[in-house]
């Protein structure tokens, strides 16, 4: 029986499939970041533009941080308002891309609009890809990054016990789980009051690789399979992305199911769509979370939508319905609003 497709997003990826011209050898890291980019980033970023809230709302910057062998870039958005010694929470975002592709560019106008509407600090991570960067050079510059921002509160205009989050999509998301984690182990982020990373924010995230499944989770781990010719990301590109990357499969900073402990891992807000090989990843990181006894996690999951298909196709119900979710989200996780715990979409 053909899996479930959101009948409006399955109009587009007809249209999307009539037009079809990809080569059916596995792509180039160059090639796969023009599709991305023409794909993902150029169409999400025509939507928002128009959303956008007026410069005067918001102060952007971007810094350069120091990293090994070299220095990244972080994209700061600072919300304005009347009371210039008002302290703002922080979301630290990680763009996905499979650690190949992708830059700050991908939600910089989603961004500057939530640092407005949410009154929060964004601060965007511009790490280095693979495979010019394979494992773990992404994980170390996203932990770097997270270091600058506790040492940088007064510029970001931050108060990091409002709220610090740390959260991206895909392998942004798959980051940011690993980071929660590292972050929980490093003497840095435990040294004051303060410097804890409060949430995750984990959109479609890597949880696993299949061939290293936890052995209490494998029964339910059945989307890598299922959905192995997903529309949009199949299995094939899931395993040729992280080929590109490298990372030793049962590295919990590849996997971080894999960590031994998930007990002091502040809680997460996960969102898993059902028409994805990564569909599992998602729920069971969620549920790893909630056995640990820790402070919890919510997944939504969305029947009949594909990995990322919200940056494809912005406008769809079900993508305004997603990013809805996801403010709702990060509402929970700073405490300003109730989500159901556990919930179950």
């Amino acid at each position: 029986m053909a899996a479930y497709v959101d009948p409006e997003l399955a109009v587009h990826l007809d249209v999307l499939k009539a037009d079809d011209s990809a080569p059916h050898e596995p792509p180039s890291a160059t090639g796969i970041r023009v599709v991305f980019d023409a794909v993902c980033t150029t169409p999400f970023k025509a939507y928002m533009e128009p959303l956008l809230p007026q410069e005067s709302a918001y102060v952007l910057q971007d810094r350069k941080v120091a990293v090994e062998g070299g220095e990244i870039i972080v994209r700061c958005v600072v919300p304005v308002v009347e009371d210039d010694v008002e302290r703002f929470p922080v979301l630290v975002n990680i763009h996905g891309g499979g650690w190949t592709a992708g830059s700050i560019e991908l939600d910089d106008y989603f961004l500057r609009k939530l640092s407005v509407d949410l009154r929060i600090v964004t601060v965007n991570i511009e790490y280095r890809l693979a495979p010019e960067h394979p494992f773990p050079t992404a994980v170390n510059d996203c932990l770097a990054a997270l270091k600058w921002i506790v040492l940088n509160t007064a510029f970001l205009k931050a108060d990091l016990s409002k709220g610090f989050l740390v959260g991206g999509h895909s392998a942004g998301g798959n980051l940011a789980a690993v980071l929660a984690h590292e972050a929980r182990d490093d003497p840095f982020f435990s040294a004051e009051p303060g410097r804890q990373i409060t949430g995750q924010v984990l959109r479609e995230p890597v949880g696993a690789s299949p061939d290293a499944y936890p052995e209490w989770l494998k029964p339910e781990m059945l989307a890598m399979e299922e959905n192995r010719h997903a529309p949009l990301l199949p299995r094939a590109i899931i395993e040729h992305l992280a080929d590109f990357y490298n990372p030793p499969r049962t590295d919990p900073r590849f996997a971080p199911l894999l960590y031994p402990s998930h007990v002091g891992v502040p809680r997460a807000f996960v969102q898993a769509m059902g028409l994805d090989a990564l569909r599992d990843d998602g729920r069971a990181y969620a549920k790893a979370m909630r056995v640990a006894g820790g402070e919890g996690a919510s997944c939504d999951r969305y029947p009949g939508a594909a990995h990322g298909f919200h940056y494809t196709f912005p406008d769809i119900a079900l993508a305004v319905r997603v990013r809805e979710d996801l403010v709702q989200g990060i509402n929970w996780l700073l405490g300003r609003e109730a989500v159901s715990e556990p919930a179950q979409k």
